[in-house]
């Protein structure tokens, strides 16, 4: 091993980099211990004042697996106010493309502007875009449309990552109906053997009480009514996401931190009145469902019956 370069006079000193000269100075007695050092930073410089629509950058984006020849090619950008010939330039070269990185590029884009849109992170984006390479690869869906494709990839990964969103949500977020995902999810799931978890209604009590500001023993509380709904078989037939609209609903009526059903509605998506069918499907068990040290602000049988 190379030993650290020090001050042979002030060992003990940190030495400071000046980068105009790329030497190493003890501040100390001002030697020049290192000198013809690599600057490893940019190579550009950027001020606040630029409007160039131009990107400095010389160099191309990391290596990518799932395009092939790993996106190593030369990829041609024209930026705002690009000459005709920088315009055909660009477009020969899109063309250039094999059909299969042209729509592994599309969906790569459409995942990531959907994820940002509902604030996924990175690690989903990544496995629905290797969802997305292996349906690719196998031509189960092809002629399906390009972007229900790619969000049918984002529900499953989402799904597979432990935390579901729902078709509403995703189909919120792209340009396709919900049919159109529902049929290619199903598609993917029958040809792809893609083992899914079923998902709960507590799945998505930490995401609706979050935004709907209630305090975790609110939380707890609905995660309880829900799961002792399910076990006394109270609500056959219903989604987990009206069931834990309705446990929410019940827990909070019982507190101090009381929320309308049409308020659980809007951030679960679910209409007021199925928030309210479930509920009534709840209420004549309440007592039964609450966890036995919940504190009650409203009694049991002060409870609205809808």
């Amino acid at each position: 091993m190379s030993a650290p370069v020090q001050c042979p006079i002030h060992p003990e000193m940190h030495l400071i980099e000046d980068h105009r000269a790329g030497d190493l100075v003890c501040p100390a007695c001002g030697l020049v211990v290192g000198d013809r050092l690599v600057d490893v930073g940019t190579e550009w410089r950027s001020f606040s004042n630029e409007r160039s629509g131009n990107d400095p950058s010389r160099v191309g984006g990391p290596e990518n697996p799932l395009l092939g020849g790993g996106d190593l090619s030369t990829t041609i950008a024209v930026g705002f106010g690009g000459s005709d010939s920088d315009n055909s330039l660009a477009n020969a070269q899109r063309k250039s493309m094999n059909n299969s990185d042209r729509q592994m590029t599309a969906a790569m884009c459409l995942i990531r502007e959907m994820s940002e849109r509902i604030h996924l992170p990175k690690n989903i984006q990544d496995n629905a875009s290797r969802i997305f390479k292996e349906v690719l690869d196998s031509r189960t869906l092809r002629g399906k449309n390009n972007e229900a494709q790619a969000a049918a990839c984002l529900y499953i990964a989402c799904r597979k990552d432990g935390v579901p969103r729902t078709f509403k949500e995703i189909c919120a977020v792209s340009r396709v109906s919900k049919k159109e995902i529902g049929r290619c999810f199903k598609l993917i799931i029958r040809n792809m053997e893609t083992n899914l978890e079923q998902i709960t209604s507590a799945d998505f009590m930490s995401r609706f009480c979050g935004n709907l500001y209630l305090p975790n023993s609110i939380q707890a509380a609905a995660t309880r009514i829900a799961k002792r709904a399910v076990e006394m078989d109270l609500v056959a037939g219903r989604t987990p996401i009206s069931i834990a609209a309705a446990a929410i609903y019940m827990a909070s009526q019982a507190s101090g931190e009381k929320r309308t059903a049409k308020e659980i509605g809007d951030v679960a998506g679910a209409a007021e009145i199925t928030v309210r069918q479930a509920y009534k499907l709840l209420y004549p068990k309440a007592a039964e469902l609450f966890p036995e040290d919940f504190r009650f602000i409203t009694p049991i049988d002060a409870l609205p019956s809808s």
